[in-house]
């Protein structure tokens, strides 16, 4: 594997050139010059393939089928003019040996954009020719000996080399080297520009000639003058004279959401249209201007920092997208530091990127997700190259304490452990990749093969038809697993709360299926790698914004029922035996015995919360309850289980724990009944 560079430098030329770089390592060894052939390689096949199969759907010839492609492609960034340029220079040799029935495998190794090398293996996506491969491939060399294309091949030129490819070429590299954005008037690591590192990136800058200026920073004299933190919230209301933002924010809690990423955090995403002739139209490339300058990523779409509504017709919002519904001056306060490649090996070489002052800012939320590369790479033998657990923890403390230095006190670190990834080989294996569907010739088994042999597969361990080598790939990913973990259990910091999370991708797997959908639809179609950021990583972020980021609170208020509930009197007594057996630990020595019994399980701990530990009948259980009971039940106006349990359709857990954290003293026993419930192992069950 190696840098997308490679990739986008030739993406001009093999205009879908972006398979192979699927979350392939951004800074792995580029010594090896067999990378660049790879990439080249499959760039080579991707595009014969396509012009081959549109001759086939319309019934055309190679040259018409050449022309409808440029066609499809927009103007921006001479990607139209560049394919006229590939037409008028290769297009003569191409059209020959497709029109020879030679497969795109063929043509490649015929111009030598393909090539093996002495002593390795031969490396081809489709079947081979009925002929011995050496008799093809000299009849095909005849066809094309005179040909200019191969002078140029074998030159070893770069295509960047070519002029009207050179300015292309250099603006993409300066977006992938840079992990600011491209356009940053007052160098804040914020723009108003969308790509190229901008506000599809982290929130939009509002005033780009400013540099104090910038979302997710601590109002300025609470906004009276200007919008300082571009949340949308300044001014003072001319009917009491109060800011806005003091008005509306103070209080809140205001955080920002920010991911350190890899390519699936950055929703690494290659349209199927892209590559299959069946279904391409002048609309099929109007976001690959756009994509190409992403990175071909998609973070306005992510499942973590995403703020445009889904393009797939999918329900569930981002993260940030649900910490800015539940918190309005949230608004733009979120930074997706995500790498095509990233690990925790690389991490450092763009952390800086960050943008994050300890003494000016709100505090953030931080998700690290690495969640592939530490295990994934490309080479022969993959396993001497993944992260060894020693080296990760050493990575990701010296992460660890970056972030310590610059996120403001009162923040939080989740750490995201790394899926099982065997689900690849069992749920794609045998079905048609989008380049074979037309024919049914290319399964994903033969495309991970392909990548394989070339070195270039963005995880040889796991997209692989050795078993053997796919279960040492989850082994090793669960000790690094198993190595975060350890992590967030015994290491303290000063700014933040340190977490982990599983990425349990089977449970995911299991929740979409109850949805309807099947395992195979999580996956990315084109480059059968990476999981649907949409479809999986969301359904996570749905466990993890109802679970870990809600368990803040409940140890807050936890702490809070601690320093003001005594249990002294027998009203509260039962209330703090419940607190007790939800905490994991016993009832006092003091409180009765049989209350301990009766809560421990579950059902007993909702017989617990209805009925005061029997001190009261069984209330009603009426969808909105029935009135409280004696002493501080009577503040009660319904039953708190009642409304959990029978809450109306559009009535989420969000809002009535938000209802929970609104309450005063005064309402202390509907608070602690609230904080045992959604604390307690009955809350996966409502999750849904």
């Amino acid at each position: 594997m190696q840098s997308p560079w490679k990739i986008l430098t030739v993406a001009p030329l093999f205009l879908l050139l972006s398979l192979q770089s699927s979350a392939s390592p951004a800074y792995n060894d580029l010594s090896r010059p067999s990378y660049s052939n790879g990439h080249t390689c499959v760039g080579c096949v991707l595009v014969v393939s396509v012009i081959e199969q549109l001759a086939q759907v319309h019934n055309s010839t190679v040259q018409a089928s050449m022309e409808r492609l440029c066609s499809y492609l927009p103007e921006k960034l001479f990607l139209k003019t560049t394919c006229y340029l590939v037409i008028d220079k290769f297009g003569s040799d191409i059209i020959k040996l497709l029109s020879a029935d030679m497969n795109a495998d063929v043509v490649c190794h015929t111009l030598e954009f393909c090539k093996q090398n002495t002593g390795q293996p031969l490396c081809h996506l489709y079947p081979l020719p009925k002929e011995t491969w050496k008799f093809t491939l000299e009849k095909a060399r005849r066809i094309v000996k005179k040909s200019p294309i191969l002078r140029y091949s074998r030159s070893g030129s770069d295509i960047c080399s070519l002029p009207i490819l050179a300015k292309i070429c250099q603006k993409i590299k300066s977006a992938i080297e840079q992990s600011v954005p491209f356009k940053d008037v007052d160098s804040d690591k914020y723009s108003v520009f969308p790509t190229l590192r901008g506000y599809h990136w982290r929130g939009r800058d509002c005033n780009d000639s400013d540099e104090s200026v910038y979302p997710g920073r601590r109002p300025d004299n609470w906004d009276v003058h200007q919008d300082s933190n571009c949340n949308g919230i300044w001014g003072i209301d001319p009917k009491d004279g109060i800011p806005y933002e003091k008005k509306f924010c103070e209080g809140s809690q205001p955080r920002g959401i920010i991911l350190l990423g890899d390519s699936a955090g950055a929703h690494f995403h290659i349209s199927p249209e892209w590559i299959t002739a069946s279904q391409m139209s002048l609309n099929s490339f109007i976001n690959l201007p756009t994509a190409l300058t992403d990175e071909l990523d998609w973070p306005q779409l992510s499942g973590v920092t995403g703020f445009l509504d889904s393009t797939v017709g999918i329900e569930e919002k981002s993260i940030y997208l649900r910490l800015w519904k539940r918190n309005h001056c949230n608004h733009r306060d979120y930074q997706n530091i995500s790498r095509n490649g990233a690990s925790s090996r690389n991490l450092k070489k763009f952390i800086e990127s960050l943008s994050r002052n300890k003494m000016l800012d709100y505090p953030a939320i931080v998700i690290y997700a690495m969640i592939g590369n530490d295990v994934c790479n490309g080479k022969s033998d993959p396993v001497p190259a993944m992260t060894t657990p020693e080296k990760l923890y050493s990575n990701v403390m010296q992460t660890l304490k970056h972030l310590n230095s610059h996120l403001p006190d009162g923040s939080h670190v989740i750490l995201y452990g790394l899926p099982d990834g065997t689900f690849l080989w069992d749920n794609l294996h045998n079905r048609y990749h989008p380049l074979g569907q037309l024919n049914k010739d290319v399964t994903y088994a033969h495309l991970y093969s392909f990548l394989n042999c070339l070195q270039v597969s963005p995880c040889h361990g796991w997209m692989s038809s050795n078993k053997t080598l796919r279960t040492l790939t989850s082994e090793r990913a669960e000790q690094l697993s198993n190595t975060l973990k350890k992590i967030a259990a015994s290491e303290k910091f000063t700014n933040f709360d340190l977490f982990y999370m599983d990425f349990a991708f089977h449970e995911i797997i299991q929740e979409w299926q109850k949805r309807g959908g099947q395992p195979w639809q999580l996956i990315e179609p084109v480059d059968g790698f990476h999981p649907n950021e949409r479809k999986s990583v969301l359904l996570k972020g749905m466990l993890m914004t109802s679970q870990t980021l809600d368990n803040q609170e409940w140890t807050q208020l936890t702490l809070w029922v601690k320093g003001n509930l005594t249990c002294d009197s027998r009203t509260r007594e039962w209330l703090c035996c419940c607190l007790r057996i939800v905490s994991g630990r016993r009832c006092s020595s003091s409180g009765p015995k049989s209350w301990e019994r009766r809560i421990h399980s579950t059902p007993r701990l909702n017989r617990c919360l209805e009925t005061k530990a029997g001190t009261e009948p069984l209330r009603s259980m009426h969808p909105w309850g029935a009135q409280g009971g004696r002493g501080v039940g009577k503040l009660i106006p319904q039953t708190l289980w009642g409304l959990l349990r029978h809450r109306p359709k559009g009535v989420s857990f969000s809002s009535i724990f938000a209802k929970c954290l609104s309450l005063n003293e005064e309402h202390i026993w509907m608070t602690v009944q609230c904080c045992v419930l959604l604390g307690s192992v009955t809350l996966p069950l409502f999750l849904k």
